[in-house]
């Protein structure tokens, strides 16, 4: 380190040498600075301007800073994280004014992706996970936490499909940060899939930080309950628990003491959801736009609680395999629908209940102020009301979660008797004790706002004990407070007043008194800001000592809210309660696509039934024309299965849904270009994982498989996936199966549980009307052209596509005749471009040849002129 470094510069480049990988924000009076290599980097991403220290030197030898104001430090640190960067946060440790020397200065905390704590760089409503992958030969260990709120869960996956599972359960999760072991960073496959296609912030942990002594040493230090649910001998877990803790105490210089109680769960207590299936159903979020309206979280999220629209988006992502647990979610969501008064005065107070996850956390991360505890007494008084509200039911749910909201009454008087109702927003500039709750704070600031009566009071008393009339207390900087006397007086003044000035008429005294009047005015402010900074720390200590008791009351709040969500929903919309079973039926009677019927407002769905079992209606084929709503009827069978098993009404007269273990859905392509795959490529991929991966219990969403392809091949892989699915020897799953390939249509009857099903339409001379529903048989025409009419393809392309349809049906390809009216230049297709056009049609098999395929023919044809 070069000795002509100024001390403050040894220090920075000491704390930088510590943290390589991270911005340091270095705090510096009212502003975290950032220099050299840092402070480029700050310039660039956070528009800042570079500026430097040393201007005398030469331009070369210059040190590069830049920086931000510490009161919106946050904003420029959320821009920095969200580009994917860390930042290590450099605090001063003293006030500056008392140090002697250079200020003493620690990181506090080092910010990343995964790891944010303040409200303004989080999104309310969803969960801001980090994870750990321990990963070997023999299997992973998973674990996801967010130290927002603190929860934090762990799972293991072994066999030959612990990858397929490990990135499902990634993909359900979205974190945005993982900590990898070795074994897992140099997983090609994992990587790729976690930072380009969950855009998941990804760092090598390396072996140290997983060794299985370590990890079981933090997780029985760390944890009072969940130890037990751990199975034993599953060292994964183990270990990316523990990987995960290392890291959070590494980046967060804290005991994590809000993060108390560890889940273990396993595949087998949740539906599994591919990335595939989630963006397909749009679960959350539209494929195209990427918004939540037009999802079906923004059918279903009536949710009046931060704690509530978190909650939601997890049932929603995770729904449940046992019928127990659906029926008692069920039948908390029924006697809601039947209370219409009751919810709705629950709606209201879940509206001004806060977010008692994040500010618990906040408060045992010491980064929570005068509001953030306010907020929290103000959240927990919400909580009797709720009580009072879920008292008259009856069901098992509801009754529980009442008797868990625990309003912490103690605490929660506590606050309200120590903070204002309207607190600065900082705590170290003061203003927030309230008067009365500590009388030290009352008399330092009496004497700030009566300091001049003080004093005068002293004077007064002076002039009495000693009889001296003109006898007067003043002030200045170099003495601060004294007692003058004029020299007539001399003989009369006390023998405790101590001489500090003699003037030409007077003179000038000071006494004890005085002097303890003189500190106590001139360092009131000083002493009561820092007296109640820590009665502000001993109130946090003493909620963060509640903090499972928090949790737990915040956990029954989200389920209380997202119940009443469901209800409300319900209620709207005129949905039914679901009968969930363990059979292997989906029998839906009237059933309608929970978005599509939003988003037509005025319109009227039209619903549809369904029937699917495990024996003579395994395999619905469905044919009809683009257009006709083949898309919306599958995924609105997946939706209504998925609704069933998360615990909410669902949209239907009637329905019965045996336990579905994964829905897996193939609708619609595109070249994924970056990969180097072809749109055929990725869905083959798709029906590859699909085949490998679902079971009797699965259901499959299957939409146009094969048409990537020639006719022959597409057809084939079509026929040889739904026979694939139907044989219950080799799967057996019931399967919805779109298609164009009417052919196979044949297969009804000839392979056992296959049925034929089409969009009825309705023809109308050269229009066409969707009827919208589903009827018995397969399609008898695919309506391509006219399709392509409604599309806007032009008139003349119409017309001739379908005078070649006409030629193509009647076998007549050798001849064909020219169009009428000669001065379109329209030419025989024997003119068109020689013998490769004549070879083409020579090559088409007009027995398979589908109307829609005709129409591509056309185009191919076109292009060879």
């Amino acid at each position: 380190m070069p000795s002509e470094l100024t001390p403050m510069m040894r220090q920075y480049l000491k704390m930088k040498e510590l943290h390589p990988d991270c911005i340091l924000f270095f705090r510096l009076g009212d502003f975290y600075e950032m220099f050299q290599e840092d402070a480029k980097l700050a310039s660039r991403e956070l528009d800042l301007t570079l500026t430097t220290r040393d201007r005398g030197k030469p331009e070369d030898q210059r040190t590069p800073m830049c920086g931000v104001p510490y009161h919106s430090a946050d904003a420029y640190i959320a821009r920095l994280i969200a580009k994917g960067y860390k930042v290590a946060i450099c605090e001063q440790m003293e006030d500056p004014a008392a140090a002697k020397g250079l200020v003493d200065r620690d990181i506090i905390r080092i910010v990343t992706p995964g790891t944010v704590i303040a409200s303004s760089m989080l999104e309310e409503g969803r969960n801001n996970f980090i994870c750990a992958i321990y990963q070997d030969s023999a299997g992973a260990g998973l674990c996801f936490c967010d130290i927002s709120t603190g929860e934090i869960s762990v799972t293991s996956f072994t066999g030959p499909d612990a990858a397929e599972h490990l990135c499902n359960e990634l993909g359900r999760f979205a974190p945005r940060e993982a900590m990898l072991s070795d074994g897992a960073y140099s997983d090609a496959a994992l990587l790729d899939f976690l930072t380009n296609k969950l855009d998941c912030r990804c760092e090598n942990g390396g072996e140290a930080r997983f060794r299985p002594d370590a990890a079981r040493s933090l997780v029985e230090e760390q944890f009072t309950s969940g130890l037990d649910q751990l199975p034993q001998g599953d060292g994964h877990a183990l270990q990316a628990v523990g990987g995960l803790l290392s890291y959070l105490y590494e980046t967060q210089k804290t005991d994590l003491s809000h993060i108390t109680s560890l889940t273990w769960y396993t595949s087998g207590q949740f539906m599994e959801l591919d990335l595939t299936a989630r963006r397909n159903l749009e679960l959350t979020e539209t494929l195209r736009s990427k918004e939540k309206k037009g999802s079906l979280l923004w059918v279903l999220d009536k949710t009046r609680t931060a704690m509530g629209h978190r909650l939601i988006r997890t049932w929603m992502e995770r729904p449940l395999l046992s019928p127990g647990a659906i029926s008692r979610r069920l039948g908390a969501v029924e006697e809601l629908v039947g209370d219409p008064i009751g919810r709705d005065e629950l709606k209201n107070t879940l509206r001004e209940v806060t977010d008692l996850e994040r500010l618990i956390g906040r408060i045992v991360y010491g980064t929570a102020g005068g509001r953030d505890l306010m907020a929290l007494a103000t959240g927990l008084g919400k909580l009797p009301r709720l009580r009072e509200l879920l008292s008259p039911y009856s069901g098992a749910l509801l009754t529980s979660l009442s008797a868990g909201l625990d309003d912490l009454p103690d605490l929660r008087e506590l606050i309200c008797s120590a903070i204002v109702d309207e607190p600065p927003f900082s705590v170290r500039e003061g203003g927030f004790i309230r008067e009365g709750y500590d009388p030290e704070v009352d008399r330092l600031r009496d004497i700030l706002t009566n300091g001049k009566d003080l004093v005068a009071a002293v004077e007064a008393r002076e002039k009495e004990k000693t009889g001296i009339k003109s006898l007067k207390v003043g002030f200045n900087k170099v003495f601060g407070y004294y007692i003058e006397v004029s020299k007539s007086y001399y003989d009369q003044v006390p023998e405790d007043y101590i001489r500090k000035q003699t003037l030409v008429n007077c003179e000038r005294f000071i006494t004890q008194e005085l002097k303890d009047l003189e500190h106590e005015i001139l360092s009131a402010q000083d002493r009561v800001t820092a007296l109640e900074y820590q009665l502000f720390c001993d109130l946090q200590q003493q909620a963060a000592a509640r903090v499972g008791d928090i949790q737990r009351s915040a956990a029954a709040v989200a389920q209380v809210d997202v119940l009443a969500s469901f209800a409300a929903v319900a209620a709207e919309n005129g949905y039914c309660r679901p009968e969930v079973d363990l059979s292997d039926t989906i029998d839906i009677s009237e059933g309608r696509h929970p978005v599509v019927e939003k988003m037509l407002k005025n319109a009227l769905f039209v619903p549809n039934d369904t029937r699917m079992d495990g024996k003579d209606n395994t395999v619905a084929i469905i044919t009809g024309p683009n257009m006709a709503g083949k898309s919306t009827y599958m995924r609105q069978v997946a939706l209504i299965v998925l609704m069933a098993q998360m615990g909410s009404f669902v949209p239907a007269r009637s329905a019965r849904i045996g336990i579905v273990d994964r829905v897996f859905t193939r609708i619609g392509a595109s070249d994924d270009l970056s990969a180097g795959q072809s749109t055929f490529m990725v869905e083959m991929t798709e029906v590859a994982e699909l085949l490998k991966n679902a079971t009797s219990k699965s259901l499959l969403i299957l939409d146009e498989i094969g048409r990537g392809t020639s006719t022959y091949d597409g057809m084939s892989i079509a026929r040889a996936v739904l026979e694939y699915c139907a044989d219950k020897k080799r799967l057996g799953a019931k399967t919805l199966f779109a298609t164009h390939y009417h052919e196979i249509t044949a297969l009804e009857g000839v392979i056992p549980g296959v049925k034929n099903y089409n969009i009825a339409a309705k023809k109308k001379g050269d229009d066409i009307l969707f009827l919208r529903k589903i009827v018995p048989g397969g399609a008898d025409q695919s309506y391509g052209i006219e399709v392509a009419k409604l599309a806007g393809v032009p008139d003349k392309v119409i017309t001739r596509a379908r005078h070649i349809l006409k030629e193509l049906e009647a076998g007549g390809v050798q001849a064909p005749q020219a169009p009428a009216a000669p001065a379109t230049g329209q030419m025989s297709l024997m003119d068109m471009g020689g013998g490769e056009v004549v070879r083409r049609l020579q090559g088409v098999d007009l027995n398979t040849l589908t109307p829609i395929e005709a129409m591509n023919l056309l185009f191919e044809l076109k292009q060879l002129v």
